[in-house]
C-alpha cells in the first residue's frame, strides 16, 4: 500500500524577544508542543549563524544502512530466510525461493498464515490454501492454494517441524536469552551502533546470498524435478522459454543488488562421481564391512534395527533413522549427504549469529566535498532527474517502500554520531583555537548555539563535571539520500536539539511520551522474534517501523520536514526517527530542564528493569545540585527539592530494610571519584552513588540496595553498606534545598505588604528598591510578584521625571489637563509617597481654574448667538499659553479665533472690493479649504455656500474657455468675443477666459496684417503668408482666409518643387535660387556651404520684396561673376599643370586621365567628374556623319555647370505657370531674370552667326563635310557597349596625301584602336578673323556661365574647334574614358539594347540616305570576315590598313 503521511508537528516562529531565552521559550511551548513528542522551530529571518567547520579537514568514516534491514519486520522476514536457507544449507541441499504471480512467495508470512489457521495437517484437512492464498494477497480462482501447498510442504514444512522439536528424539533446551550480550553501549564508547566490517563481504551477512552463481544446465534441469517444475535458475525471475546454458560452462552473472532473494544449487560430494546437486540430493548407506557394528545400526526413534533398507546413516553424527520415523517422513532415501535433525540442530545453534544486529562501518574515509559529489550523483541517478526538482513526497513514499521490500536491496552511507570535540562544531565556538569576528562572537555566545545551551544555567546537564559526547557535547551528522536514524528515544530520556546547518531537508517522525510504552508493545507484539533475542533493541538505534503501521494500531505519530536553518525539538521519552532527503549537514545535543528531574527518575528505574547501563549517575546529579542550593535557579531549587525528597525517602527505605536483615556494618565512599564501572550494580548494571551494598569476600562485587539479595552466597556477616552520605547529612541538604525553595515565599509576603500600603502607612522608595535588589541576588524567578513590583518602581521613575519636568517647565511637549489629572492620581496611588505631589496638585488647581473660566466666556458667546470680542480672546489665549499644562479650552479658544479670521477674510474676499485681479480660484479653494478646519457655526455655514456658488460658476465658465482653447473645434470670432464679455461680468480672475481674451486680439492682428498685404502695391511674398498661415493655424478662432492664404502657399511650394525637378540635379548641393542666380564667388568649393536667400543676391530680406532691387541685384551680379569667371581661368591657366600638387573637386594629385574643364580651365580626373560623350547630346550617327570638329568635347566641371541646364521651352512653361500664382518668390523673380539673361544672349549669338564671315566658314564647314563623306573620310564604326554599333567618322586625311578614300571596318576592333589614328588628325579647315574669334570667345564664355541650354552655344563651339587645332588630347582621353565605361559595363539591361538596336537600325537608313551602303556591308563582314588584331595598326601607314581592310572585306562578300 501506498504510504500516507502522518499529520504535521507543531511549528513556532518566535519574535527576536523570545528568541532571546532560549529555554524559557521552550518551557513556553511545551504545554502544546509536547503533546506531539516533537516540535519545530524556526528562528528569526536574520539569525544565520555562520558555519565553523574547517571543511577541507574535515573527515569521517561513515556506516553502511542496507534499508529492508532496518523495518523490523523486513528484518524478521529476512532472519526467517537466512534460518530457513541454512536449515537446508545443513543438509546439503539449497533454497531456491519459488516465484507465484510474478513476484516470489513470502515464505515467513506463508509459514504465519499457516500457523495462524492451525497448523499444515489442519489447513490441508479443511483445505484452507484457498483462504491462506487470498490473505497472502493473491487473486482467487487461479489454483494458487495448491502451489502454496506444494512449496510449503517441500520447503517450510520440514523446517517447521524441525524448530517445534518434533523432528527431535528429544526436546531441545529453549533459547536461553538470558546469555546474550545485551550490554548496552553508553556514550562515553565511539560508535554506538557500530560493528566491524566483515570480513567477507563489505555489504553485510547476506552477501553471500547474493554471489553470483553458475547457471544450471540442461542436464541439471532434467536430473531435478523441482527445478523442472518450477523453472527457476539463477537469481531474479524468470519466464518460460528461458534460454540455458550447456553443462560445465557456468555464466557468472552480473554483480548487482537484485531484486529478489533467492539460494542457489550448490554442489556436494556424490557417491562414485561428482554429480551436481539436486533439491534433496541424497546418499545411500553403506554399511561397515565388519560385522560387529552391525548391532549398532538401530533407529533412534523406534530403537528397532528392522527394515535395513530403511535405515539412514546420518553423516553428522552416524545414527541411523528409519526414513518413516522421521517427521515429516520420508518416502525415498535421499542421495548425497543427509545429517539428522540432531546434526541439523547442534549446528544450527554454533552458526547462531553471536552479537546483535548493527551498522557496519564503511572502508572508505570521505571528505565534505567527496561525500556530497557522491550522495547527489547517487541521488540524481536514483531518481533519474537533478536533486533539487527531486519532491520530497516521492522521496519519502520511495524510502517507505524500499524499507519494506524484501526483493530490492538498497545500500547508503551515513556519517552519524561524530563527534564535535574532536573533527569542530557547525558553530563558532570560543576556545581560543580561532580568533573569531564581532559576528562570530556573537554566535558564539547564542543560547541557540548547540554548545551553549546543554551547559546554561536553568540546565541541569551544566552541573555534571565531565563532557558527555552526544549529550553535554553536541555530534555531528551527514546524510544522503535515505539515511536512516532509527526510532529511539534519548538517553535518560532527555530533551534533545537538532539544527540543520546545511542541504536538503531532513524527514521526522515523533511520538509523544504518552504512547512511548504503546509503540514498544505494538513493536513487540508485531516482531516479537527480534525483541527475543534483543530486549532493548529499542535503544540500539537499529529498527525502524513504518509510522502507518504504527498509526494503524493507535500510535499517534506525527512529521515534519527540517529546512536548513530550522531547529527540531523532542521531548522526554518522545521516541522519533526519520531520514534524510539528500545531502546535508546538522548538528544535535541535549539538555535537561527542571521539569525533567522526575521523568530523569522514572527513566533510571526502567534502566534497572532493562539492566541497561546509565550514562550517569542520576542520584549524584541530584545531590550535586543539592549540595550548593544558593547557585540554583529557584525553579530548579524547588524541583530539586522535590526530587531530592523523592529520593532521601527511597534511600531511607532502603537503609532500613539492610538493617531488619541484619546488616549493621557501614563504610563511606566517595562514589563521584571511582569509574563507572567499579561502582555498577552486577544485577542492573546502574551507577551507584548514594549506597551499595558490599561483601568483604567478593570484594570484585557490589549491588544496588534493590538487588541485595543477588550479591553473592556469603553469610550477612561478611556483607556491609558503602554510602555516600549518611541519612542525617541528606536531610540537612534537603534541608537547604528547602529553605532556598521557601525564601522566596518570606520575600513574596514583603512585597505584598509593601504593594499594598495604604495612605499614611506608606514605605520609602528605598525599601521597594532594596525588596528588587533582594530577588536579583537570589535568582528568584520572573513570576508576576516581581512584575508588579517592576512596574511599581517604574511608575515612580516616571511620576518622578514627569514632575520635574513639569515642574521646571522643560516639557519637550506640554502635557494637556487629561494627562495632568492622570499624574497626580498615579502619584497619589503609588505605595510611597514623592516630595513633588503637593507642588504638582498646585499646578492642576491653577489649570482646572483656567478651564472654568474659559468654559464661561464661550458660553456666554453662544448664547448671545456670536463669536466672543477678539480682544478677550487674545486675552485668554495668553494667559493659557503661561500655564504648566495644556487646557482643553485653548483649542476652543483657537478655533474661535480662526474662525472669526476666516469670516473676515471671506467679507473681504466677497465685498464691493473683492472683484479685482487679487481674487483667483485658488484663493476661493483655499478659503474653502480653511473653512472646513474652521469651527462651524451659522455664519460659518453661509459663507462657504456663497464661496462654493462662486466658485462653481467660476469653474464652469473656465471649463467653456478651455473647451474653446483646444484645437479640436475652432469657433467663429463673434462666439468667443460673445463668451469673453460675459465671463467678465464674474468677480473672479480666470486664467482661461485671460487666454482666451489674448487669443482674440492675436486673431484681430492677423485679419489687419493679412488686409495689409492683399491691399499691397505688389503680391505677397511667400515667406509673409507662410508666416500669416503658421500664426493662423495656432488661433483658436475659425477664420475663412486661413484656408484661402493655404492654398496659396501649396500652389507656390509645388511651383517651387516642380522647378527644382527642372533645375537641381539629384543629390544637389545647391538650392534652387543658388542655381539660378549668377555665382558671384567663381572658387573651388563654392556652393558647398549652407547659402540663405539673402546670400544668393546679396539682399536683405526686405529688399527681397522689391521686385526692382531684384533685378538690379541680378544684373549686378552678371557682372560680378563674369569678372570672377576670368580671374579664375587665369589663376588656373598659371598652374605648372600636371606638376601641380592637387587638382580636382578630390583635391589630391594629377593622374590620367585627366580633362580641363572649358570654363575655369582647372584639371579634373576621370574617375571624379562625368565627362561628355563623344557625340553631341541626341544626335546620332544617322543624322551624318561627323568630321572630328563636330565631336562634342565640351567639357564643363561640376563646379561651373551646377544645374541640369534646360532647354529655353522648359524654362518659358515654368513662367507661365508662375505668372498664375498670386505669390512672389525670389527664385520666380531670379527665373524671370535667367530667362530675359538667355533670350539677349541668344539675340546676340544669332546676329553675330549671320555675319557674313561666319556664314563663310559654316558654308566651308558644311562642304568639307560633305566632301569626306564622299571622298576623303575614314568611317570607323566603333563597337560599344559590349556589342552594339553606333558609327563614328574622323578624317584622318593629311595635308598632301593622295586623295584616294579608303572606308575601314573595324565592327569587332574595341574603340581603343582609333587611339594610334589620333596623331593623322590636320587642322584648322577654317579661318577666322581675330576679331570675329574674340567675339565668338565672349560669347561662348557668356553661354557657358548660363544655367540653360541653347542651339547656339554648340554651333559656336563647333566653329572655334573647327578654327583651332585638333584637341588631340581631349579626343585620346574621352576615347580612352568611353573604352573604359564599356569594359565595365559588363550587364546590360533589355532597355539600353533596345536603345542601342534602334540607334544602329538609325545609322543604317541615315548612311542608306546619303548613298553610303557600307554600313550594312560592315555588319555582314562582322559576322564573316576574321577581325585584324588592333596591334597591326599601331605600325602600320594608315593607305595601307585601309586597303588590308577592303581586300578583306571583298573576299568576305565573295
Amino acid at each position: 500500500d501506498e504510504f500516507v503521511p502522518p499529520p504535521e508537528c507543531p511549528v513556532f516562529e518566535p519574535s527576536w524577544e523570545e528568541f532571546a531565552d532560549p529555554l524559557g521559550y521552550i518551557a513556553k511551548i511545551r504545554p502544546i508542543a509536547e503533546k506531539s513528542g516533537i516540535c519545530k522551530i524556526r528562528p528569526p529571518a536574520d539569525w544565520q549563524p555562520p558555519f565553523a567547520v574547517e571543511v577541507d579537514n574535515f573527515r569521517f568514516t561513515p556506516r553502511i544502512q542496507r534499508l529492508n534491514e532496518l523495518e523490523a519486520e523486513t528484518r524478521v522476514k529476512l532472519n526467517y530466510l537466512d534460518r530457513i536457507a541454512k536449515f537446508w544449507e545443513i543438509q546439503g541441499s539449497s533454497l531456491k525461493i519459488p516465484n507465484i504471480e510474478r513476484r516470489i512467495v513470502d515464505l515467513f508470512s506463508l509459514a504465519k498464515v499457516v500457523s495462524e489457521e492451525g497448523g499444515f495437517e489442519t489447513v490441508c484437512k479443511e483445505r484452507r490454501w484457498a483462504r491462506v492464498a487470498q490473505k497472502l494477497g493473491y487473486p482467487p480462482g487461479k489454483n494458487i492454494g495448491s502451489l502454496l501447498r506444494s512449496h510449503y510442504e517441500r520447503i517450510v514444512y520440514p523446517f517447521e517441524m524441525f524448530q517445534s522439536g518434533t523432528s527431535l528424539p528429544y526436546k531441545p533446551r529453549p533459547y536461553d536469552s538470558e546469555e546474550v550480550d545485551k550490554e548496552y553501549k553508553p556514550h562515553s564508547i565511539p560508535l554506538r551502533q557500530s560493528v566491524q566490517p566483515s570480513k567477507m563481504s563489505s555489504y553485510g551477512r547476506r552477501a553471500n546470498r547474493l554471489q553470483p552463481d553458475p547457471e544450471p544446465t540442461e542436464e541439471d534441469i532434467e536430473k531435478n524435478p523441482e527445478l523442472k517444475k518450477l523453472q527457476i535458475y539463477g537469481a531474479g525471475p524468470k519466464m518460460m522459454g528461458l534460454g540455458l546454458v550447456a553443462r560445465d560452462k557456468g555464466v557468472k552473472k552480473k554483480d548487482s543488488i537484485t531484486k529478489e532473494e533467492d539460494f542457489d544449487e550448490e554442489d556436494s560430494d556424490g557417491i562414485g562421481k561428482n554429480e551436481p546437486c539436486t533439491k534433496m540430493t541424497m546418499r545411500l548407506r553403506r554399511y561397515p564391512s565388519n560385522m560387529q557394528f552391525v548391532d549398532s545400526f538401530v533407529c533412534r526413534m523406534c530403537g528397532r534395527g528392522d527394515e535395513d533398507e530403511k535405515l539412514l546413516l546420518c553423516d553428522g553424527c552416524d545414527d541411523n533413522y528409519h526414513t518413516f520415523c522421521l517427521l515429516p517422513p520420508l518416502t525415498d532415501p535421499p542421495k548425497g549427504d543427509w545429517r539428522c535433525p540432531k546434526s541439523v540442530f547442534i549446528q544450527m545453534e554454533c552458526k547462531r549469529p553471536a552479537e546483535a544486529f548493527g551498522f557496519e562501518q564503511a572502508t572508505r574515509e570521505y571528505t565534505l566535498q567527496s561525500f556530497g559529489e557522491m550522495a547527489d550523483t547517487f541521488k540524481a541517478d536514483y531518481f533519474n532527474m537533478p536533486v533539487h526538482m527531486v519532491p520530497t513526497e516521492l522521496v519519502e513514499r520511495e524510502f517507505w517502500r524500499l524499507v519494506s521490500s524484501i526483493e530490492e536491496d538498497v545500500t547508503v552511507e551515513y556519517g552519524a554520531d561524530i563527534h564535535s570535540k574532536e573533527f569542530g562544531s557547525g558553530f563558532p565556538m570560543n576556545d581560543g583555537k580561532k580568533q573569531l569576528t564581532p559576528e562570530e562572537e556573537e554566535y558564539a555566545r547564542s543560547g541557540w548555539n548547540l554548545n551553549v545551551m546543554p551547559v546554561l544555567e536553568q540546565s541541569v546537564l551544566c552541573h555534571i563535571n565531565g563532557d558527555i559526547s552526544g549529550m553535554k557535547v553536541p555530534w555531528l551528522y551527514v546524510g544522503m539520500v535515505f539515511s536512516t536514524f532509527c526510532w529511539h528515544i534519548e538517553d535518560h530520556w532527555s530533551y534533545s536539539i537538532n539544527y540543520l546547518h546545511w542541504g536538503e531537508p531532513k524527514t521526522w517522525y515523533g511520538v509523544p511520551s504518552s504512547a512511548a510504552e504503546h509503540l514498544e508493545e505494538v513493536m513487540k507484539k508485531l516482531t516479537p522474534e527480534l525483541f527475543e533475542s534483543q530486549p532493548d533493541l529499542l535503544h540500539q538505534l537499529v529498527t525502524i517501523m513504518n509510522p502507518n503501521i504504527l498509526m494503524a494500531h493507535g500510535v499517534p505519530v506525527v512529521r515534519t520536514n527540517q529546512c536548513a536553518g530550522e531547529f527540531v525539538i523532542t521531548f522526554p521519552r518522545a521516541y522519533h526517527s526519520g531520514f534524510n532527503q539528500g545531502y546535508n549537514f546538522a548538528e544535535a545535543v541535549n539538555f535537561c530542564t527542571a521539569d525533567w528531574l522526575p521523568v530523569g527518575r522514572s527513566c533510571i528505574e526502567h534502566y534497572r528493569r532493562l539492566r541497561r547501563y546509565c550514562v550517569f549517575s542520576h542520584e549524584e546529579l541530584t545531590c550535586k545540585m543539592a549540595a550548593c542550593p544558593e547557585k540554583l535557579d529557584l525553579n530548579l531549587a524547588a524541583a530539586t527539592h522535590r526530587e531530592m525528597f523523592s529520593i532521601v525517602q527511597e534511600e531511607r527505605k532502603l537503609r532500613k530494610g539492610l538493617l531488619e536483615r541484619g546488616i549493621t556494618e557501614a563504610e563511606r565512599e566517595a562514589f563521584e571519584l571511582l569509574p563507572d564501572d567499579e561502582r555498577q550494580c552486577d544485577k542492573c548494571k546502574t551507577t551507584c552513588f548514594l549506597s551499595a551494598l558490599a561483601c568483604t569476600n567478593c570484594t570484585e562485587r557490589l549491588v544496588c540496595l534493590y538487588h541485595t539479595q543477588d550479591l553473592c552466597a556469603c553469610p550477612t556477616e561478611k556483607h556491609y553498606l558503602r554510602y555516600r552520605y549518611t541519612l542525617d547529612e541528606l536531610l540537612a541538604m534537603l534541608h537547604r534545598l528547602k529553605v532556598r525553595a521557601e525564601s522566596f515565599d518570606s520575600w513574596a509576603n514583603r512585597v505584598k505588604e509593601a504593594l499594598e500600603q495604604e495612605e499614611g502607612t506608606k514605605i520609602g522608595i528605598q525599601e521597594l528598591e532594596a525588596l528588587k535588589e533582594e530577588a536579583t541576588e537570589r535568582k528568584f524567578p520572573n513570576n508576576e510578584l516581581l512584575q508588579r513590583l517592576n512596574g511599581v518602581l517604574s511608575d515612580i521613575e516616571h511620576c518622578q521625571t514627569t514632575s520635574k519636568e513639569l515642574l521646571a517647565n522643560s516639557q519637550s511637549r506640554r502635557m494637556t489637563l487629561v494627562e495632568l489629572k492622570d499624574l497626580v492620581e498615579r502619584m497619589q496611588n503609588l505605595p510611597c509617597v514623592l516630595s513633588q505631589l503637593a507642588d504638582v496638585q498646585a499646578v492642576l488647581d491653577t489649570v482646572e481654574k483656567f478651564q472654568a473660566k474659559a468654559e464661561a466666556l464661550l458660553g456666554s458667546g453662544q448664547d448671545s448667538q456670536g463669536s466672543p470680542p477678539p480682544e478677550q480672546l487674545q486675552a485668554l489665549l495668553e494667559e493659557g499659553a503661561a500655564l504648566a499644562a495644556e487646557a482643553s479650552a485653548l483649542d476652543l479658544l483657537r478655533g474661535l479665533q480662526e474662525q472669526g479670521r476666516w469670516l473676515s477674510e471671506v467679507r473681504r474676499t466677497l465685498g464691493p472690493r473683492g472683484g479685482d485681479s487679487s481674487v483667483t480660484l485658488g484663493v476661493l479653494r483655499g478659503l474653502m479649504e480653511a473653512g472646513c478646519s474652521v469651527p462651524q457655526s451659522a455664519a460659518v455655514e453661509t459663507a462657504m455656500a456663497e464661496l462654493q456658488e462662486l466658485l462653481t460658476i467660476a469653474e464652469r465658465w473656465e471649463e467653456k474657455a478651455q473647451i474653446c482653447l483646444e484645437h479640436r473645434q475652432k469657433h467663429p470670432l463673434s462666439t468667443l468675443e460673445a463668451i469673453v464679455t460675459e465671463a467678465q461680468l464674474i468677480p473672479v480672475q480666470l486664467p482661461n477666459i485671460l487666454s482666451l481674451q489674448s487669443c482674440l486680439g492675436r486673431a484681430r492682428a492677423w485679419v489687419t496684417d493679412l488686409e495689409e498685404i492683399q491691399n499691397g502695391e505688389h503680391y505677397p511674398c511667400l515667406d509673409d503668408l507662410e508666416g500669416l498661415v503658421a500664426v493662423g493655424r495656432d488661433l483658436p478662432v475659425l477664420m475663412e482666409e486661413l484656408r484661402q492664404l493655404e492654398l496659396q502657399v501649396a500652389s507656390a511650394h509645388s511651383w517651387r518643387e516642380k522647378a527644382s525637378k527642372t533645375f537641381l540635379k539629384k543629390n544637389s548641393p545647391y538650392s534652387l535660387l543658388e542655381v539660378l542666380c549668377p555665382c558671384v564667388e567663381m572658387c573651388r568649393g563654392a556652393g558647398k556651404g549652407v547659402k540663405t536667400d539673402t546670400d544668393s543676391l546679396g539682399l536683405s530680406a526686405q529688399d527681397l520684396r522689391d521686385p526692382g532691387a531684384i533685378v538690379s541685384a541680378f544684373k549686378e551680379g552678371e557682372r560680378r561673376e563674369k569678372e570672377a569667371a576670368r580671374r579664375l581661368q587665369k589663376l588656373n591657366l598659371a598652374k605648372p599643370g600636371l606638376d601641380t600638387s592637387s587638382v580636382c573637386v578630390c583635391g589630391r594629385p594629377p593622374l590620367t586621365p585627366l580633362l580641363r574643364c572649358h570654363l575655369c580651365k582647372d584639371w579634373f580626373h576621370g574617375g571624379c567628374v562625368p565627362f561628355p560623350s563623344l557625340l553631341p547630346p541626341g544626335q546620332t550617327v544617322s543624322e551624318g556623319t561627323l568630321c572630328w570638329w563636330d565631336w562634342d568635347t565640351h567639357f564643363l566641371c561640376p563646379l561651373c555647370q551646377r544645374s541640369r541646364r534646360p532647354r529655353l521651352e522648359t524654362i518659358l512653361a515654368l513662367l507661365v505657370a508662375l505668372q498664375r500664382l498670386p505669390v512672389r518668390l525670389p527664385e520666380g523673380e531670379a527665373l524671370q531674370c535667367l530667362t530675359e539673361r538667355a533670350i539677349g544672349w541668344q539675340g546676340r549669338a544669332k546676329e553675330a552667326l549671320e555675319s557674313p564671315e561666319l556664314k563663310g566658314a559654316l558654308e566651308t564647314l558644311q562642304i568639307l563635310r560633305e566632301n569626306q563623306a564622299k571622298d576623303h573620310s575614314v568611317t570607323a564604326p566603333v563597337q560599344r557597349n559590349g556589342g552594339a554599333l553606333g558609327e563614328e567618322v574622323i578624317d584622318l586625311t593629311e595635308d598632301g596625301s593622295s586623295a584616294e578614300t579608303v572606308r575601314v571596318d573595324v565592327g569587332s576592333w574595341s574603340v581603343e584602336a582609333l587611339l594610334p589614328l589620333m596623331d593623322s588628325l590636320r587642322g584648322p579647315v577654317i579661318e577666322l578673323s581675330p576679331a570675329v574669334r574674340s567675339q565668338l570667345e565672349e560669347l561662348q564664355l557668356e553661354g557657358d556661365l548660363l544655367e540653360v541650354t541653347l542651339d547656339q552655344m554648340r554651333t559656336i563651339h563647333r566653329v572655334l574647334q573647327a578654327a583651332s587645332q585638333p584637341p588631340h588630347h581631349t579626343l585620346h582621353t574621352l576615347i580612352q574614358l568611353q573604352a573604359q565605361r564599356s569594359t565595365g559595363r559588363g550587364g546590360r539591361t533589355k532597355d539600353s539594347r533596345r536603345k542601342r538596336k534602334s540607334q544602329k537600325e538609325g545609322a543604317g537608313v541615315a548612311g542608306e540616305s546619303s548613298g553610303a551602303t557600307t554600313s550594312q556591308d560592315a555588319s555582314g563582314s562582322k559576322k564573316m570576315c576574321p577581325p585584324t588584331p588592333p596591334q597591326t595598326l599601331s605600325h602600320t601607314h594608315p593607305e595601307v590598313i585601309m586597303m588590308i581592310v577592303l581586300f578583306s572585306c571583298h573576299l568576305c562578300q565573295r
